[in-house]
């Protein structure tokens, strides 16, 4: 029998594939995003708690009403904008299921979808499931920010949609008000719809605020703004996380979603309830990964890579462009094979494969396997 792919070009994510080489060679695995500690032991009984109170069944499939309340209180606490969490509020399972529902409820065929690159895996994937057309706009390296003139120059009649990120997978740069703004000017006398990709909300360092998308009433009526707990809270394995959008774009939103997953597990949802009840777990993450990513910037110091300390995010890069020729993706994986310490070529967030000689480091770990990889990567020797 003949299948024809619909995703040709698509192979193992590289996140798997570096993983997997970790794993095979014993190497430090500071390559896919996920943290190297355990969640709150408060949070996992919690769990255990509603397993046992018999909350194990389907879910509403909008989210339990107590968790669609609490994200709302939240939200308001944070950022002193309203959500209903009848109509504008849909817990999911994770923000890839978010952001791939809220693709899937608007663009149809022919229509274009401006992606900012280096861009996570997810997005254009998602646009050539729903016959979308990507059209890419480059951040400005080294430091991620946008280029606001190339982003108004791949505007068209044809645009439907525009994604974001921020703080920015992988670049870790956070937007200032200045970008927020500049995006609302722009698309204000469209229609033009934008995903915000804003797992990492609460990981700023340097004082430097997270700035959502919904706080400009330009854009919190045409924005669909995707979150993660699993980031927020390390259990990037429980896949839960919620949407908030106006309520029409929600509407159909909750179309695709109700024949995605239709409900996200139900203990999780009631655990995440109770715990947003204690604003510390969220309010002190800043400051306990700014830790972190010090530490890991103190030892790339005593190496001879470049970098500035990212603001946000737990992902740091560095550039190896002025020791080396060599390619990201054989830098990377001789590096796993060889000394031991996994990254991500940053090449593969890029359509056309282009190669800015850098790599992408999780500090999301243990201090102790923090600096083991440091240790490993201060005696790479570049080509």
């Amino acid at each position: 029998m003949k299948l024809i792919s619909k995703l040709p070009a698509v192979g193992t994510t590289i996140f798997t594939t570096m993983s997997k080489l970790a794993l095979d060679h014993n190497a430090i695995n500071l390559s896919q995003g996920f943290p190297g500690f355990d969640a709150d032991p408060k949070l996992l009984d919690l769990v255990t708690k509603h397993m046992r109170a018999g909350h194990n069944q389907y879910a509403p499939m909008a989210g339990v009403p107590i968790l669609r309340q609490r994200i709302a209180d939240k939200t308001k606490a944070m950022t002193g904008i309203d959500y209903d969490p009848e109509t504008e509020i849909t817990a999911v399972s994770g923000a890839t299921e978010a952001i791939f529902a809220a693709i899937t409820a608007v663009i149809q065929d022919g229509d274009e979808v401006i992606v900012l690159e280096p861009a996570y895996d997810l997005y254009v994937p998602s646009i050539l499931l729903n016959k979308g057309i990507p059209v890419f706009v480059a951040l400005n390296l080294p430091d991620f920010s946008v280029d606001w003139e190339k982003v108004k120059s791949a505007i068209s009649s044809k645009t439907r949609m525009i994604i974001v990120n921020s703080p920015h997978n992988p670049g870790g740069y956070v937007w200032s008000q200045d970008d927020v703004n500049t995006l609302a000017d722009l698309i204000q006398h469209t229609n033009i719809l934008v995903v915000s990709d804003e797992v990492y909300e609460h990981i700023t360092f340097d004082g430097k605020p997270h700035i959502s998308l919904m706080t400009h009433p330009v854009l919190k009526e045409r924005t669909f703004v995707c979150c993660s707990f699993g980031k927020t809270f390390h259990v990037t394995g429980w896949k839960v996380g919620y949407c908030l959008a106006p309520e029409n774009l929600m509407t159909e939103f909750r179309k695709i979603h109700q024949f995605l997953t239709f409900s996200t597990p139900t203990p999780f949802q009631y655990a995440f309830a109770d715990y947003l009840l204690d604003e510390r777990p969220y309010t002190m993450l800043s400051d306990f990964y700014q830790n972190k990513r010090d530490l890991f910037c103190e030892g790339l110091r005593k190496t001879e890579l470049e970098f500035t300390p990212a603001v946000g995010s737990f992902f740091q890069m560095v550039s190896y462009g002025h020791l080396s020729n060599e390619s990201d993706y054989d830098l990377a994986v001789r590096m796993t094979k060889v000394d031991g310490i996994a990254s991500i070529p940053i090449s593969v967030f890029f359509n056309d494969r282009r190669d800015p000689k850098m790599l992408r480091f999780c500090f999301a770990k243990n201090d102790e396997e923090l600096l083991e990889g440091l240790d490993r990567i201060q005696k790479v020797r570049f080509r």
